[in-house]
């Protein structure tokens, strides 16, 4: 009789497993956690010439996506990330944090695909600018930015509602910088990054 009603239960747990995994592909919600690679392609109309410099950063990020059907979806990134400014004089221009929540509406090509489900989206971005960091003797603001944002990227299913997630967007963000103190000049700053990023996501 216990063999009986262990094998039963192995059996509906079984049974359960493909029930569960339909249930979360059917699900309007995915989830992610990404390592982002976020590249500034920078370039700067500065008032007393010369050009900005903004390096590289790497930091991690989330994200939602939500299905309105098979095909159809919006994702909503959240992330900041930290640069280092300098101007090609060799003036220092300290750190900036940048916030630049972007919602992008996308259509997935092959929702259903078993090894691969590539994806192009379309969008918004607007960054603000905070935790300045300023060398001594300068005063250095940021005007926000509203800007366009294209993205390609690929899921990768591997069972039960999960993937692995490759993306990559390009990000149209400008912003006016005022610097004042030793140095006092204007710059009409296209940042314009290229962010690569690698993750795992979760439909639920």
């Amino acid at each position: 009789m216990k063999s009986m009603l262990l094998s039963g239960a192995v059996a509906a747990a079984f049974i359960s497993l493909p029930l569960a995994a339909s249930a979360a592909e059917d699900s309007p919600w995915m989830v992610r956690a990404r390592l982002l690679l976020v590249a500034p392609n920078e370039s700067a109309n500065v008032s007393i010439g010369g050009d900005v410099l903004i390096d590289n950063s790497v930091v991690p990020e989330v994200d939602v996506t939500y299905f309105f059907t098979k095909n159809i979806a919006a994702e909503l990134i959240a992330a900041v990330t930290p640069h280092d400014v300098s101007h090609t004089f060799g003036v220092d221009l300290g750190s900036a944090w940048l916030l630049p929540p972007t919602l992008t509406l996308q259509y997935h090509f092959d929702p259903d695909g078993p090894a691969m489900r590539p994806y192009v989206g379309v969008g918004v971005n607007y960054t603000t600018f905070f935790g300045v960091d300023e060398p001594a003797g300068l005063n250095i603001s940021y005007d926000d930015s509203w800007g366009l944002a294209l993205q390609a990227g690929v899921n990768i299913p591997f069972g039960d509602g999960w993937s692995a997630n490759i993306d990559i967007k390009y990000i149209n963000i400008n912003t006016d910088v005022t610097i004042t103190g030793g140095v006092n000049a204007t710059a009409d700053v296209d940042i314009n990054p290229v962010v690569v990023g690698f993750g795992v996501g979760y439909r639920y």
